[in-house]
């Protein structure tokens, strides 16, 4: 306990209450001289009169003992952990968004060879090449569900934890997905 602390806080409860050193005494029923010594921080008040002194100043037992009021030390508290709550939630929005963009850049660009396989009929080509170009739709698809899930847990319509297990659901869809491509692909070569 920081005595010094203690006794200023007192200094400050009692000219709060416009007092003097003699009027708090004869309050608590102590000399004017051992409420001075308080102030000072030479002494400290017996229990007895801490717990008056509490009441009487209507103030927490606990913030005489630590020299301040808890509400402005919890105010600045609770400022300090809301600024870093912000700053995280903005940190993380961020990266989600960038998340999100990534699955639409990836869909565009998959989608756009599956539109390339549509309109031209690569009937001529390779096998293996209209192969690799239906593996790169089988990945815009992918990306392309995964945007609007990503999307949906962005805009709140969807828990963090329904995302993730979708999330592995369309990793798994995509490795088999992929596997069955490549082994296309091979057959086609005729590896």
């Amino acid at each position: 306990m920081d005595q010094q602390k203690i006794g200023a806080f007192l200094r400050e409860l009692r000219t709060e209450k416009k007092l003097t050193q003699e009027q708090l005494a004869e309050k608590v029923n102590v000399s004017g001289r051992t409420v001075s010594r308080w102030e000072n921080g030479n002494n400290m008040p017996d229990l007895s009169i801490i717990v008056e002194l509490a009441d009487f100043y209507d103030v927490d037992i606990r913030e005489l003992l630590n020299g301040e009021r808890k509400s402005e030390k919890m105010n600045e508290d609770l400022k300090e952990t809301l600024m870093m709550v912000s700053e995280y939630s903005e940190e993380e929005k961020k990266k989600q968004t960038k998340q999100f963009f990534t699955y639409i850049i990836g869909s565009v660009v998959f989608f756009g060879i599956l539109v390339v396989i549509l309109v031209f009929q690569l009937d001529h080509v390779h096998d293996a090449f209209r192969n690799m170009a239906v593996f790169s739709a089988i990945i815009g698809l992918i990306y392309s569900v995964m945007s609007i899930v990503k999307f949906k847990q962005l805009s709140g319509k969807m828990n963090k934890t329904s995302y993730n297990n979708t999330k592995i659901i369309f990793l798994v869809l995509g490795i088999v997905g992929c596997f069955i491509s490549i082994m296309l692909i091979l057959f086609a070569l005729g590896v």
